[in-house]
């Protein structure tokens, strides 16, 4: 619809009126410094021909050219020079004709996408106007790139002054799809012309090699030219020659280009400079980050960034300083798998540690090269899950609680009800933790060529190596600090090699030209936190989310990352639905991070693909309730509460308000009856929760209860039993969706992020004015959201099975 209506305001604006002499620069006469149509190839004359085309400028860039008129190659009585940034353009074309000169300047905005924009240009004239008959002029254009193998242009000027007004089509096809070759054809008309008066010209242009271009352009005039141009990244040159009607030569351009990276085989296949791409993995690794004042790593960003290095020619490898990094074990797993990958090309890792816990040491151990600081030690302490039992204290300042347990292993709620582990959460719990260590143990003794069994007595008998005992057990390779890698590097390559940001990488540098219109979108919705309505998850804006990605053509697939422990069933089951509905449009395929389980695997249920990695904490499929309740607390406290109620159980949940928490604590306990009515519900509940999996994962439902009850599983056994689909981090989901939206392995995808961060974190420019607060403190945090929800069945996990690290949300 875009597409037509500006097409539309082309036409007719700017359909041929009557008109007296030119006065201003038709079209045809600046095809001198054109070697094809504007959008057939790069972005034209930077907005000075069709102003729509500055939306795909991706850096900022300037061209200087000149035209000798058959004389001296620096014979300068015409030239132009054209600049721009993204989405604004300026240029001028200054000519002399023996004692008198005109400066035509050319000011032109664009708006839109990669499928269509529009652009409006405002020229003016300076130098001797009444002979050149100058006046000014607005240019409005139009680019339209439906699909990556059609170009189709339209723009038009017209006089301020007077009734001169030219408009002018310009369509480009590419057969391949690709830079590689682009046929164009074009026609301007002016003044009262017709269709057969038309200008024209036909011609190609050929990229065989990265910025090394030829062009070839006939008119209607039956004059032609040749043109070439040669990239050296952020240079270029250009030159065309062009013949008049008897096929004689006639004059020659010259141009010079500098500023936006372009494509080069300078550099990259011929004379590759190798250099080396750091990585200061300093602070939590997030899953998103601000627009403004947020320059976190986020794991997305990560991921992207490695593979592009792998991708690069130009890259040998990649240094890594982990010195302050924070990040739970899912997410060190992902990118010590990407760095693994990238290690496959033949292209080396080194990685700079100074204080790693077993965790941070099974990432770094990927590395073909350990640097440790030389006052560092290693921790290889092995694995630990344990719990914080709150009966006594409940029991001490008056709160009772009343756990509604009817599922063996769903212990979410047991630490308030209990004084020790039961023994099913102790079998649980100890299998994920034997799976921590089996993962890290299998990484480790293979990189760093150690025996199992070597390994084994490293963690039991040593545990903790200072720098000198760390080299001589090979658990690194040298000591030095972060400022001496540069020297481990020369070792490894034999030469010295320059350190670059992730910034520089190809990927990240080259223009947009290369592809017509927008690429294949895949959605990656992110699901972070305690499935809530308002808070974590977010789930009423959050199912809006994924309906409106449902509904969107551009999106060919979704991929839904779940790091949540569950929480309110209703919130899940909101997603849940939006997501079983968009996978009757499209594939979906969900991401687990370092837990999914419980609410959090009942968002994962409906995907077309489960991928989780093998420490993912997933399962624990059941539901469970509680209920705290005063036990002589009020007294202590010295408050008292009273009511008029209509209903046998009104009073069910009335009480005092926690200070501080800001949410209330019932004054009793249920009745017998009103237990066995809770009862019967959460025994529903749970069954419907295990038949929409058995639904969601196309099994029986005998099948699901037979791995259900509430208990967790690692991505290991979630693989072995049915749960999950696929081992695999974020890339491998996105891998899956484009293979189920049949888009090519090859073909580059456009990831959308949702929902949107916000523009900045408010909360950093907030005072405190207390020293401590509810929601800095992750137990007070939990506290309240088991109050919030009291008595409400919900398949929630342990808050202390969670590795606490908000920061990534």
């Amino acid at each position: 619809m875009k597409s037509i209506i500006y097409l539309s305001l082309i036409v007719i604006l700017f359909n041929p009126l009557v008109s007296s002499q030119t006065s201003f620069p038709t079209y045809n006469s600046q095809t001198n410094f054109s070697l094809t149509s504007p959008g057939a190839m790069k972005f034209g004359l930077y907005g000075y021909d069709n102003p729509a085309l500055l939306s795909y400028l991706h850096q900022p860039d300037i061209l200087f050219m000149w035209n000798d008129e058959g004389k001296k190659w620096n014979d300068f009585n015409r030239w132009g020079l054209f600049t721009a940034v993204p989405n604004i353009g300026f240029g001028l074309i200054h000519e002399r004709q023996g004692d008198v000169e005109i400066t035509d300047y050319r000011l032109s905005f664009a708006q839109g996408d990669k499928n269509a924009s529009f652009g409006l240009g405002y020229g003016w004239s300076t130098g001797d106007n009444n002979y050149f008959n100058r006046t000014n002029l607005i240019t409005i254009g139009t680019l339209i790139r439906p699909i990556k193998y059609i170009s189709v242009g339209a723009f038009g000027s017209i006089a301020t002054r007077g009734k001169m007004n030219e408009g002018v089509l310009d369509l480009a096809v590419r057969p391949l799809g690709n830079e590689m070759l682009s046929i164009f054809g074009d026609a301007a008309m002016q003044h009262k012309k017709n269709i057969k008066q038309a200008n024209w010209s036909v011609g190609a242009a050929v990229e065989a090699l990265p910025g090394i271009r030829l062009t070839g352009r006939y008119f209607d005039t039956k004059m032609f030219t040749f043109g070439f141009q040669l990239s050296f990244g952020n240079l270029g040159f250009i030159t065309q020659s062009h013949y008049d009607n008897s096929k004689k030569y006639s004059s020659q351009t010259y141009g010079v280009r500098l500023g936006a990276y372009d494509r080069t085989i300078f550099g990259t296949t011929v004379m590759p400079e190798k250099k080396y791409v750091e990585f200061n993995l300093n602070g939590p690794i997030k899953y998103q980050r601000f627009k403004w004042f947020d320059k976190s790593n986020t794991l997305s960003s990560l991921l992207t960034s490695i593979k592009a290095a792998k991708d690069d020619p130009n890259v040998s490898g990649i240094a890594i300083n982990t010195s302050g990094m924070a990040a739970d074990r899912e997410m060190l797993w992902e990118i010590r798998e990407e760095l693994k990958d990238f290690k496959s090309t033949g292209k080396h890792v080194v990685m700079f540690i100074d204080r790693p816990n077993i965790d941070l040491y099974h990432f770094a151990s990927v590395a073909d090269k350990i640097v440790l600081d030389p006052t560092g030690t290693i921790m290889l302490e092995g694995y630990l899950m344990g719990r914080t039992y709150l009966k006594g204290t409940l029991d001490k300042l008056g709160i009772g609680y009343s756990e509604w347990r009817f599922f063996i292993f769903k212990s979410a709620v047991e630490n308030l009800s209990r004084t020790k582990m039961s023994d099913a959460d102790s079998v649980q719990r100890q299998k994920i933790v034997d799976d921590y260590y089996r993962l890290a143990k299998s990484d480790i003794c293979a990189n760093r060529k150690i025996s199992p069994e070597t390994f084994d007595q490293l963690v039991n008998d040593k545990v903790m190596f200072l720098p000198q005992d760390a080299i001589e057990q090979n658990l690194v390779d040298t000591l030095g600090r972060w400022e001496t890698i540069s020297e481990v590097i020369r070792k490894i390559e034999g030469e010295s090699k320059s350190m670059v940001g992730a910034g520089s990488l190809a990927k990240f540098q080259l223009p947009a030209d290369n592809y017509w219109g927008e690429k294949p979108q895949i959605a990656v919705i992110y699901a972070l936190g305690a499935c809530a309505m308002d808070e974590g998850i977010n789930a009423r804006s959050l199912s809006k989310v994924v309906e409106a990605v449902a509904n969107d053509t551009r999106v060919k697939a979704l991929v839904l990352r779940v790091d949540s422990p569950g929480g309110d069933a209703m919130a899940s089951d909101y997603v849940a639905e939006a997501l079983r509905k968009c996978k009757e449009k499209k594939p979906v395929i969900v991401s687990q991070g370092f837990v999914a389980a419980s609410g959090g695997y009942w968002l994962s249920m409906y995907a077309d693909t489960i991928v989780a990695a093998p420490n993912t904490i997933t399962g624990s499929i059941g539901v469970i309730g509680g209920w705290a309740y005063n036990k002589g607390l009020k007294d202590t406290l010295g408050m008292t509460t009273d009511h008029v109620k209509v209903g046998k159980h009104a009073d069910l949940g009335f009480g005092f308000t926690l200070p501080f928490i800001g949410v209330s604590l019932p004054d009793r306990n249920l009745t017998s009856e009103e237990f066995g009515k809770m009862e019967n519900v959460i025994r529903t509940f749970y069954k419907e929760f295990v038949t929409k999996v058995a639904f969601g994962r196309k099994k029986k439902f005998e099948d699901i209860e037979s791995i259900a009850q509430g208990r967790v599983w690692s991505g290991y056994d979630g693989k072995e039993n049915g749960l999950v689909d696929v081992l695999g981090g974020l890339q491998k989901a996105v891998q899956i969706a484009k293979e189920k939206a049949n888009i090519c392995p090859d073909q580059e995808v456009e990831i959308i992020e949702l929902p949107e961060k916000g523009l900045f974190d408010l909360s950093q420019f907030m005072p405190k004015l207390l020293p401590f607060s509810v929601e800095d403190d992750p137990v007070l945090q939990h506290l309240k959201f088991r109050l919030k929800h009291n008595g409400q069945p919900m398949p929630i996990m342990p808050i202390d099975e969670i590795e606490i690290n908000d920061n990534k949300y």
